[in-house]
């Protein structure tokens, strides 16, 4: 099993930030969460969501925390992951949400992940 966080990518950034995490054109994205994450760690995942479909996941390298947020001065975590990640074939339904979500991936370690895009 293949164990994460999901995060929606806003609509309003357009399907260029989602396919620029897919397609070669920067080898590091940068994604927040508010606090300090009890669950995750580097080897997990983070899973893409735009437009209420779930479209890959993306390898965690580093975790920094001590961040905070540049306008309420709260704590976050900054997560780090390579790109490109891996993109599903066809997009699966995946309800989008605000901030951060577990994500658990009962595909056979990424067996059910097809990196053709």
């Amino acid at each position: 099993m293949s164990f994460g966080i999901s995060k929606t990518i806003p609509a309003n950034q357009g399907i260029e930030a989602l396919n620029k995490l897919y397609d070669g054109s920067i080898s590091e994205f940068e994604f927040h969460m508010a606090g300090k994450p009890s669950k995750l760690s580097v080897g997990d995942y983070v899973y893409t969501i735009f437009k209420n479909q779930l479209h890959g996941r993306l390898k965690i390298t580093r975790i920094e925390s001590g961040a905070r947020h540049p306008k309420s001065g709260k704590a976050r975590t900054l997560i780090y992951v390579s790109t490109p990640g891996k993109r599903l074939a066809i997009p699966l339904e995946k309800k989008g949400h605000r901030g951060t979500r577990y994500y658990q991936d009962a595909g056979n370690d990424g067996a059910s992940w097809d990196s053709k895009g």
